[in-house]
């Protein structure tokens, strides 16, 4: 009951606080709207940037091409779960020969007539088409199907596959870059906002010391202050990227410029209102702990 008492009381005390200095209140939480508007629109942009580099590269697969002489199914099969094991391999697709001579003429309608005079001796191979989980894993996938007994050769599509897998990871992972700059940028900024706000209670942060409160009581009024400033601050910038993606995805039919494919509405719009919202409490309470705490001896 006392932990209950107190925590409702430090609840109290943190709106009384907000409503008492307003006018610093409300600059701290413009800061925690700007900065999560930044991070909210870049945050959307670098996932749905990660999301179309994911799907070019699961697009990508390895072609084994399996030796003519191997013709019994079973083992067919067995090779081709061998593949499946690997632990870097997300799915594999089985084509006959003849899938594959009937690929090529849809590939290349204009060279029908030509091929078709060589289906009943058809060149091609029964093959593999290999999807990996992670495009950097393929070279050794290929590697590892190359040597395998029954396979005849393994294809890539050689230098320009591994250069793209490598453009996609960098875009990716520039983008996880710009978003831990953007949240600590928000920190920055909220901690001195704050800072600020706190400041000018230093008097009474003195005071309440010297009359025996403890740190944790002192400071925990102020953390609640800092949590419900970074909710204010949050509402603003979630409605407009909310609505905003919503009516992107919806005017555009879900696909940017005829190329770039967005994530769907649902549930994506939902892990990003939570996700604002946590990175607001995050930084509002950090901000408003680190602020505090160069007010306070942390031991005594």
């Amino acid at each position: 009951m006392v932990i209950f008492r107190r925590f409702f009381r430090h609840l109290r005390e943190g709106f009384i606080g907000v409503k008492r200095h307003f006018g610093m209140a409300f600059s701290a939480s413009s800061a925690v709207t700007i900065t999560l508007l930044l991070v909210g629109v870049f945050g959307v942009f670098a996932v749905n940037m990660a999301y179309l580099t994911q799907e070019i590269e699961s697009s990508i697969s390895l072609v084994a091409m399996i030796d003519y002489d191997v013709t019994d199914p079973s083992a067919i099969t067995n090779m081709k779960k061998k593949v499946e094991d690997m632990e870097e391999v997300d799915r594999v697709i089985y084509r006959t020969k003849d899938e594959e001579f009937d690929f090529y003429n849809q590939e290349y309608p204009d060279m029908v007539e030509f091929s078709e005079n060589y289906r009943a001796e058809n060149p091609f191979h029964d093959t593999f088409l290999i999807y990996v989980k992670d495009g950097m894993d393929m070279e050794n996938v290929k590697n590892a199907v190359a040597s395998m007994n029954g396979i005849d050769s393994v294809q890539d599509g050689g230098n320009n596959t591994y250069t793209l897998i490598n453009i996609l990871h960098t875009m990716r992972n520039a983008g996880g870059i710009l978003i831990l700059s953007l949240v600590a940028l928000a920190v920055y900024l909220i901690y001195n906002t704050i800072k600020i706000t706190i400041a000018t209670r230093k008097d009474e942060i003195w005071i309440m010391r010297n009359v025996g409160a403890k740190n944790s009581y002192i400071r925990a009024p102020f953390l609640v202050e800092g949590i419900i400033i970074a909710i204010i601050g949050s509402i603003l910038p979630i409605g407009l990227i909310v609505y905003g993606y919503y009516k992107l995805y919806t005017m555009t039919g879900g696909v940017l410029a005829g190329v770039i494919t967005l994530i769907p509405v649902l549930p994506f719009i939902i892990y990003v209102a939570a996700g604002l919202l946590a990175i607001g409490i995050f930084v509002g309470f950090m901000g408003s702990y680190i602020s505090v705490c160069k007010y306070l001896r942390l031991t005594r």
